[in-house]
């Protein structure tokens, strides 16, 4: 693995798309951006499995930006959740003996409890990561392995009784890279506790809310997205498909992001040499790329998988029974966090979601990605959404 140059740690207010027209240099396609809406720098999550973090924290900057536009540095510190949220997902796994999973990923969920229970910190009050690994990005390729098996042998020992000490041996792995979480702090002449910052910057846990679409459950109400990474048993509320979508156009148009959480091993989703590369969307040919995760971001496809170029001629009609039968059969995966925050079209008027990726500036975009509608229909598992972003009507059908 390379090494990457060391991110500024005070990341500037970024608008990817003033410009009226982006145009790759490989792309056939050419945008104009209809409604885009504050977001903070590029992040890389690196050789790391956290997304879930930088897509929810990308929002969470967002949401603070629509609170306090004078806020323009704002950079939440990844590695306090990710090291309160890795303890916490030990300690689910042991007290189950396994059966729930312990690895890198997480939910957008994680990142909105971590915030009422655990507080905010900005960006450089605990390393990036700590120095003895040399990594100056995420680098899990030595951090992680190790713990995962340390953590797996207790859950599975068949011990009578488990010596506590176990949870020492964890925190302290944790420690080893991402430093020690701060309980006090001092940002801009001032001194904050974890949670007196989240009063700081104006954020309340309880006002996002997680939104699906699914027919394995009534709508208009609340379930536990059956996903790995949904290891905390978060509730989502469930939408028709079109009240799904009418939520996240509406969002986006009255000012708002979103964190959104989809498959990202599909054909359409273009991130290698060829046309429409940083593009996503659901050719009329549908074929299956075959990786399951985003982890081929780093890895590259599998042998023998395809990444088929999007057929610009038209794309598939989405149906509330396709989401559901991809969801079924296991064709739609939970792979990848992301973040949402404006509407941009093509040359032919053809609108597309505005997305912000956490893979550096990687691509003609720079990290940023144009989503098609219907690959938004299709393949979104869940979004988190500021509750006052949904519609009154549809609020009111789900109590919220």
């Amino acid at each position: 693995m390379n090494k990457f140059i060391i991110l500024a740690l005070a990341a500037c207010m970024s608008l990817p798309a003033t410009a009226q027209e982006k145009k790759a240099d490989n792309d056939s396609l050419v945008f104009t951006t209809v409604i885009e809406n504050p977001v903070t720098s590029i992040k890389n999550q690196n050789n790391s499995g956290t997304c879930w973090a930088y897509s929810s924290y990308a929002f969470l900057e967002s949401e603070i930006l629509k609170k306090h536009p004078e806020m323009t540095d704002i950079d939440l510190c990844e590695s306090f959740l990710v090291s309160n949220t890795y303890m916490d997902r030990a300690d689910r796994h042991v007290r189950t003996h396994g059966d729930a999973s312990f690895s890198q990923g997480g939910s957008f969920y994680d990142a909105i409890y971590g915030m009422k229970h655990c507080g905010l910190v900005p960006e450089g009050v605990m390393p990036y990561p700590i120095t003895p690994y040399g990594d100056s990005l995420f680098n899990f390729t030595n951090f992680f392995p190790p713990m995962e098996a340390y953590v797996s042998a207790i859950a599975k020992s068949d011990a009578k009784k488990i010596n506590p000490i176990w949870k020492k041996s964890v925190q302290g792995m944790i420690n080893d890279y991402f430093g020690q979480a701060p309980t006090e702090f001092t940002y801009k002449g001032k001194t904050y506790t974890p949670q007196s910052f989240v009063e700081y910057v104006g954020l309340n846990p309880d006002d996002y809310v997680s939104l699906t679409s699914y027919t394995h459950h009534p709508f208009y109400e609340s379930f536990i997205l059956e996903i790995q990474d949904n290891w905390r048993w978060a509730s989502s509320y469930n939408l028709p498909l079109n009240e799904f979508m009418e939520v996240m156009e509406q969002a986006v148009r009255n000012g708002y992001t979103f964190a959104w959480g989809a498959d990202v091993s599909e054909a359409g989703f273009s991130r290698r040499n060829g046309k429409n590369l940083c593009v996503a969307t659901v050719p009329a040919t549908k074929q299956t790329a075959g990786v399951g995760s985003d982890q081929s971001r780093w890895t590259g496809e599998k042998a023998g998988a395809k990444i088929a170029e999007a057929d610009n001629a038209g794309e598939l009609e989405i149906t509330q029974e396709m989401r559901q039968e991809g969801y079924d059969n296991w064709e739609t995966t939970d792979d990848h966090g992301m973040q949402i925050y404006g509407i941009a079209k093509d040359q032919n008027g053809k609108e597309y979601f505005m997305m912000k990726n956490s893979w550096g500036e990687y691509g003609p975009y720079k990290g940023f990605w144009y989503v098609s509608k219907p690959y938004v229909a299709y393949k979104t598992m869940n979004i988190i959404v500021n509750k006052n972003a949904v519609p009154k009507s549809i609020r009111k059908k789900l109590g919220i």
